[in-house]
């Protein structure tokens, strides 16, 4: 982390501050809306104690449906310029390796006084919308307002129910109200994507594999699965999102936009496309990627991950740029929506704190809390600590499967070829879910070509794995 200008501690001050922050005061006023009474929940992963967002749908008439997302507000607590916002610019993300987590809050905030905690009166910042059968979204607005977490899921529990038909958690049919409310944002959710795809999102999976431990031994690396409820988080974030970034723009608002740039290598997904005898258009077209992604994934599921991440690769990155009223700025290929931020992770993410501070700033008619001049520079930082951070993850799950295997010196594995360049071969095996390079000589392989490997050597210290084709 330190060769990457990211700090992996607190400063005392910093600290200091977290320790003497007490909980701010929820009265209700005009500024301030009292929505406890909604049925809201979170949920998020088995292990999270940053619960960032919440989530409830009312239905309106019968084909419309109000979707809302309660958002931690973190501002009210972390000032700007103070020793705690000067950590959380440096940094601008929580970093999470396998060893450890370094989060881009103390935990005093991050878990207990600005984590949306079931039981407790928070205050957030609630993004609402009107979704219609077609899945579009209007009647957007953004406001204050004090919330309720009603009950902590996770994504595994609900996601298992809402795909298998099987009886409701016990977590659920705790709440009154709380499992049909749940079966309808699914079906909000799935009409949101459908929406998306409609216009050419792009639905990838990046294969990233999670360590699974005994106490401090490794045990295996395990893709991470996806399931109905991480869809329909992931779908109503997209859509707050896209009406965050819509209610600054109708205020004339400078802010931070998060972009997918048109990909500048088209012609190799093109030739990669071929490859599968798919025809794409020589200019970028992401709703034909999308139909061509979606064939596949339904011809050829045990390979998808693989064409899936090469995809991914020549995408390119997404980025921060400060989209200045007035200005034309780039959408997001990906998600084919045009303007679009992040607002809805604040304890983790300072791009979204920045935002926070922005909506406050319009709603309160205060001065903005930064300048055109001040967000283009910010933009730019975020984008590459985030890349910083990436890096650093990347390196400790790279360590971690070079001491899962190395003590499987000489054994033999079925791998699938994930990259081919100048700059050598790579392949991925599945048991365990690990990615090494491949010493292939002479010899010339293609991206989704499978191959029998050996694994010849590792390098925990750094994060070197070998194999040689047989």
């Amino acid at each position: 982390m330190l060769e990457r200008t990211l700090e992996p501690d607190f400063s005392q001050a910093a600290q200091g501050e977290a320790d003497r922050l007490r909980e701010p005061p929820m009265i209700p006023s005009d500024g301030l809306r009292d929505m406890r009474h909604l049925i809201w929940c979170s949920i998020d992963n088995d292990d999270s104690r940053d619960l960032d967002q919440l989530t409830v749908a009312e239905p309106v008439s019968a084909s419309v449906t109000m979707m809302r997302v309660a958002v931690a507000d973190v501002s009210e607590l972390v000032a700007k310029d103070s020793a705690l916002d000067q950590h959380a610019r440096k940094n601008t993300t929580s970093v999470y390796t396998e060893a450890q987590t370094f989060p881009m809050l103390p935990l005093r905030l991050s878990t207990d006084l600005t984590s949306l905690n079931p039981g407790e009166d928070r205050l957030a910042i609630v993004v609402e919308g009107l979704v219609d059968a077609d899945g579009s979204v209007s009647g957007g607005s953004v406001y204050r307002a004090i919330v309720r977490n009603h009950a902590q899921l996770t994504y595994n529990e609900v996601g298992h129910w809402l795909q298998d038909a099987t009886p409701a958690p016990d977590s659920v049919r705790a709440v009154e109200g709380l499992e049909e409310n749940l079966q309808l944002q699914d079906r909000v959710a799935r009409r949101l994507s459908a929406a998306r795809h409609e216009h050419g999102a792009l639905d990838l999976e990046s294969d990233e594999p999670k360590a699974i431990f005994d106490n401090d031994a490794i045990l295996d690396l395990k893709p991470r699965e996806r399931n109905r409820a991480g869809a329909l988080i992931e779908d109503f974030m997209i859509a707050a999102n896209g009406v965050t970034a819509r209610f600054l723009e109708a205020n004339r608002v400078p802010a931070l936009r998060r972009i997918v740039r048109s990909p500048e290598r088209w012609a190799r997904i093109v030739g990669l496309a071929w490859d599968h005898q798919v025809r794409l258009p020589e200019a970028p077209d992401s709703r034909a990627l999308a139909d061509f992604l979606r064939r596949e994934r339904a011809d050829d599921p045990e390979n998808f991950p693989v064409l899936s991440l090469a995809v991914l690769k020549l995408l390119g990155r997404g980025e921060y740029v400060a989209e200045i009223p007035g200005d034309a700025t780039p959408g997001h290929f990906g998600l084919a929506v045009e303007a679009y931020t992040h607002s809805t992770a604040p304890n983790r993410r300072f791009p979204d704190l920045i935002t926070q501070r922005l909506i406050k700033a319009t709603l309160a008619r205060r001065p903005l809390p930064y300048s055109s001049t001040e967000l283009v520079a910010l933009a730019a930082h975020c984008t590459e600590q985030e890349d910083n951070a990436n890096k650093v993850e990347r390196a400790v799950r790279k360590s971690a499967a070079a001491l899962l295997l190395e003590h499987r010196i000489g054994a033999k594995f079925d791998s699938v070829v994930t990259g081919a360049s100048a700059k050598g071969t790579w392949v991925r095996i599945w048991r365990p879910s690990v990615e090494g390079k491949l010493d292939v000589g002479e010899e010339r392989y293609q991206v989704g070509e499978h191959v029998r490997v050996r694994l010849v050597h590792t390098d925990v210290e750094r994060g070197f794995i070998d194999f040689k084709p047989l």
